[in-house]
């Protein structure tokens, strides 16, 4: 039988798009004010919030958040290469601004430490570009838009030209220069993306990609930091190899080892470890975790103040944080320019781990988000902080697992978390001059023991899925040993090279009949399967297009051990031969043979089948490619005289081969040749004479 189709009403689509427009572009009080609406969602959630149920666990999350925020962003510092004050600014706004424009109640928008190293990558090389040098300890360059201008020793100031900057900038000036710009570009990127709706753009990355990414980025994070944690001066290492050239310097100066930076960096690690263990263990008794960064951070800075480790022990310090705010100012244009491409990656990752943490939290929770508003918020979480001297956001997981284990039920706690990174700013920040730079390097390891468990996922992962665990291992080592933007690129283009290899040349089988049913399998997967008189049916798992075109034919030809084209090929040299033969007067045949014996050797070998099912359920859609291939089967085993019969296509396959001309014009053969099962089609060519 065959069913009818519905017909559908043609749609102006000039019309649709022109109402739609006018729609978009009018302008009206009641649009208006649901425009503001969705773009500030605090204006909806707001006015409903339940303070007596709400309040006291976003007071406690956000309290526990901004406790940890304060050593974190210290500590992330080190990765962006810049001041631990612009850590401090960028924890503040970032959490301002999700709080007016975020959709997820409970994730936890901030400094995060893959974004810190992919700003400190550019910083680093827009600094040696411009002939600094990249020495933590090296003299203070403090000129123009510094932050103690009223301190003039050890001062070296730079005319810089570059990048139209023609002012005296030294070396924290232009790196927070270069930070602002790459953020506000990352932004404005991000805000496009919204505007244009891209967000499927997050698609592309898959979760293998993620990881490998995460995993990657980890090692390079764990390799920069190893140089504060034995207390060796070694440059920056930049550009591509960075993990190998960084490891190359750290065992040709391990004899410069600080052995005060040593023994405190075991220290911490192990109270650090420890302490994050027990809490794991714990967890489900404690109300909220540990602050045990924070008092880590506090014992240290207390011990290498009064112990003097500085003065003399020669342990690296973090030196003086000032308090306050600076004036904003616009980044600069010029410095956009060059960080144009950099730009795009980080507003990519940052887009991608905020709306993918955000879903978790939402899908958990039993509440919905908006991803593109998502991108709105996290583009102007970077634009907006831009301009008073912050760097690039993104949500976190670590933190965001903290929040909503503390209690958090709305964004109000992202404010809690403000207020005690502004106390920090106006008041605690000096506090901090005496402490170890190991200490944070060993903040940042520790942070990283999630990435790190990655590697022991490796063989559940192999077992799981093989190809997603070569796409991990293709990322991760990528990004470790190349770059981190290269090995997001690598993941990305590989895993969609795995999918289109995957398609090339895609699972094939002849299927047999499940005995007393009108079911049919794989012959070779199941046993007990009886195969069908004189109907071979065959089964080609993927969309059938210009790529997997030669394999198809391959395929069908192998496993139904018949090419038409050598047949038709041999009986064609045969009929030669014959003609020449008769014309010759010969009534037998070069093979010795009769005229009437000719036919059994016209074809070498029997043809054990009159016709092939193509089982099309697999197939999503076609090409044109795709529709000439089963025209040219369709033709070639008709000479053959092997009729060719399709089986379960979808509606898209059966337009794609009608507007093909696979049916014929008047589409009369149809019924003949197109079924709606297997079955129904074994059933025609049994009854077929």
């Amino acid at each position: 039988f065959l069913m009818e189709r519905k017909t559908r009403a043609k749609i102006n689509r000039k019309e649709v798009m022109l109402a739609k427009l006018r729609k978009s572009c009018s302008c009206t009080p009641k649009k208006l004010k649901n425009f503001v609406m969705d773009f500030f969602p605090v204006l909806q959630w707001l006015p409903k919030y339940h303070c007596k149920e709400y309040i006291w666990g976003d007071v406690m999350s956000g309290l526990v958040i901004g406790i940890i925020l304060v050593p974190q962003a210290i500590a992330y510092s080190l990765l962006a290469g810049l001041k631990p004050i612009y850590s401090l600014y960028t924890s503040f706004f970032a959490n301002i601004i999700y709080f007016l424009m975020g959709t997820s109640r409970h994730v936890s928008v901030g400094i995060f430490s893959l974004i810190s190293l992919m700003v400190g990558q550019v910083v680093d090389r827009e600094l040696l570009l411009a002939g600094f040098d990249l020495n933590d300890d090296a003299p203070p360059a403090l000129g123009d838009g510094s932050l103690q201008n009223d301190s003039q020793t050890n001062t070296t100031a730079f005319n810089l030209t570059i990048a139209g900057m023609n002012a005296e900038c030294g070396k924290e000036c232009y790196a927070i220069g270069i930070a602002t710009a790459l953020t506000f570009v990352a932004g404005v990127y991000q805000v496009l993306m919204g505007i244009f709706r891209l967000g499927f753009v997050s698609m592309y990355l898959s979760e293998s990609v993620l990881d490998g990414f995460a995993t990657g980025a980890s090692l390079t994070i764990l390799t920069a930091q190893v140089k504060y944690l034995i207390g060796i001066k070694i440059p920056r290492s930049q550009g591509h190899g960075m993990l190998v050239i960084t490891w190359i310097n750290i065992f040709r100066n391990i004899s410069q080892a600080n052995l005060c930076d040593v023994i405190t960096s075991a220290i911490c690690i192990v109270v650090l470890v420890t302490a994050k263990e027990l809490g794991d263990r714990y967890k489900h008794k404690l109300k909220f975790p540990l602050p045990t960064e924070l008092v880590v951070i506090v014992v240290a800075t207390l011990v290498s103040h009064y112990g003097k480790l500085n003065e003399v022990y020669a342990s690296s310090v973090s030196g003086a944080i000032p308090t306050g705010f600076i004036p904003p100012k616009v980044p600069h244009f010029n410095l956009m320019l060059r960080v144009a491409v950099d730009a795009l990656p980080l507003a990519i990752v940052s887009f991608v781990f905020t709306v993918s943490l955000s879903e978790m939290c939402a899908k958990k929770y039993a509440y919905t988000i908006r991803a593109n508003q998502e991108m709105f918020a996290v583009g102007f979480c970077n634009i907006i902080p831009s301009f008073f001297h912050s760097f690039a956001t993104s949500a976190a997981l670590a933190k965001t697992l903290v929040k909503t284990s503390t209690g958090c039920q709305t964004q109000v706690s992202g404010v809690i978390s403000a207020m005690v990174v502004l106390l920090v700013l106006l008041f605690l920040a000096p506090l901090f001059y005496s402490l170890q730079k190991c200490v944070l390097a060993c903040i940042i390891i520790v942070s990283l023991r999630g990435a790190l468990r990655k590697f022991r996922d490796v063989p559940a992962r192999y077992h799981v899925n093989k190809v997603d665990t070569l796409v991990w291992v293709v990322t991760m080592s990528a990004s470790a040993l190349i770059s981190t933007e290269i090995g997001l690129l690598v993941g990305i283009v590989f895993s969609m090279l795995c999918i289109i290899v995957r398609t090339q040349r895609p699972r094939t089988a002849l299927l047999g009949q499940i005995q007393n049913t009108s079911f049919y399998e794989d012959d070779l997967e199941y046993e007990n399967l009886s195969s069908v008189p004189k109907v071979k049916i065959f089964r080609f798992e993927a969309p059938l297009y210009y790529a997997n075109r030669n394999y198809f034919l391959k395929s069908l030809y192998r496993l139904t051990n018949l090419d038409p084209n050598l047949e038709a090929a041999r009986r064609k040299k045969y009929e030669k031969k014959e003609k020449q033969h008769l014309k010759k007067g010969d009534h037998t045949t070069a093979n010795g043979l009769g005229v009437g014996e000719t036919t059994l050797q016209l074809v070498p070998k029997q043809i054990d089948f009159q016709a092939l099912v193509v089982d099309c359920s697999s197939i999503s859609f076609l090409d044109t490619t795709g529709v000439n291939t089963l025209k040219e089967i369709l033709k070639d085993y008709k000479d053959l005289n092997i009729s060719v019969l399709l089986a379960c296509c979808n509606p898209s396959v059966i337009d794609s081969l009608k507007r093909g001309g696979y049916f014929g014009k008047d589409f009369g053969s149809i019924q003949e040749m197109l079924f709606y099962s297997i079955h129904n089609a074994v059933q025609f060519a049994k009854d077929q004479k």
